[in-house]
């Protein structure tokens, strides 16, 4: 029997608290709710979608030696990633701690997570990352290290396809100037205005932007937008996928994390991106739907239906079109 792809997921793998408001959310007063925690991080997300796709996943992060740390190596265990992850006993793990409403969408939220700035340099540098790297068919990585890191690290790639994740407008600005090396990158509306330097009131369409950024050597994109449709750039081209509606908004965390860990996987796997792209879409609903960021897909009666349904739209397309 043929050996599954070998993916390489390298970021944030931290203590994700959600509190979710009951009532209508009221600026600057206490407002009764719910507050839920578990393991999360972009990479994490991400890794956990893609090793249900049937991959290998090894796992490298960087956590503190204190029992978030702990929790955290627990979870990667329990997903079925192979951990790299070093323990910095004089740290604290890193934490994200997010304010949604009642609709599952998020208010605010705070990163507490300067674990990532001074340790991933040093876990790229590591012999056992090049060594994990050349054992790898590729990598995907979200912007949770400094730029510098990721730079070092689409260098020791030598060409192998690098998948980013551009995790938040405040850090997909660490990707300027390195689009060109990056086989695919995952980012929403409002990360692609950093990116582009543009403000948020800038009216500039993401389609606009995407062209301007395949001028600048990205190859392939996937730019989502809330319940709006998503954007895709292939070689220049860029085109629109309708997402299936949600149900019932439970909790929005981790979505875009969960497209990128599928997309990347059903490409490792030999399906196109456009197609790859549907089948990350059919696991962002399906985790939209589900109050944990990473939603259990293998088992779920709705991720196969939404997979059918991304794959007879797809069938309708081409129909269409023939």
């Amino acid at each position: 029997m043929k050996n599954p792809p070998t993916l390489l997921a390298i970021g944030g793998a931290h203590i994700d608290r959600r509190g979710q408001i009951a009532g209508e959310h009221v600026p600057g007063a206490s407002n009764p709710g719910v507050m839920r925690e578990e393991t999360g991080g972009g990479a994490f997300n991400a890794a956990a979608a893609a090793r249900q796709m049937g991959l290998r996943v090894l796992f490298l992060s960087a956590r503190g030696g204190d029992a978030q740390g702990e929790a955290v190596a627990r979870a990667i265990e329990a997903a079925g990633l192979e951990d790299l992850s070093s323990t910095f006993l004089d740290r604290r793990t890193a934490t994200y701690t997010a304010i949604l409403d009642r609709s599952g969408d998020v208010v605010t939220a705070l990163a507490d997570m300067s674990i990532y700035e001074t340790a991933m340099p040093r876990q790229i540098s590591r012999r056992a990352t090049r060594d994990a790297i050349d054992a790898s068919d590729a990598i995907l990585a979200d912007a949770n290290m400094p730029a510098e890191s990721i730079r070092r690290l689409l260098a020791l790639a030598e060409g192998k396809p690098v998948f980013m994740i551009a995790i938040s407008p405040a850090k997909a600005v660490r990707l300027r100037g390195l689009l060109g090396g990056l086989h695919c990158l995952f980012m929403n509306a409002r990360e692609a205005k950093a990116l582009a330097g543009l403000g948020p009131e800038d009216d500039r369409s993401a389609a606009q932007i995407l062209a301007r950024m395949a001028e600048e050597g990205l190859k392939r994109a996937a730019v989502t937008d809330g319940p709006n449709s998503v954007l895709l750039l292939e070689e220049a081209a860029v085109s629109t996928l309708t997402p299936p509606a949600v149900r019932q908004i439970a909790d929005v965390t981790g979505a875009g994390d969960a497209l990128a860990g599928v997309t990347c996987a059903m490409m490792m796997l030999g399906e196109g991106f456009e197609s790859s792209v549907r089948a990350g879409i059919a696991a962002a609903v399906t985790g939209i739907e589900n109050r944990s960021a990473i939603a259990s897909l293998r088992r779920s009666p709705r991720f196969s239906e939404l997979l059918k349904l991304m794959k007879d739209q797809q069938e309708q397309l081409y129909d269409r079109t023939a």
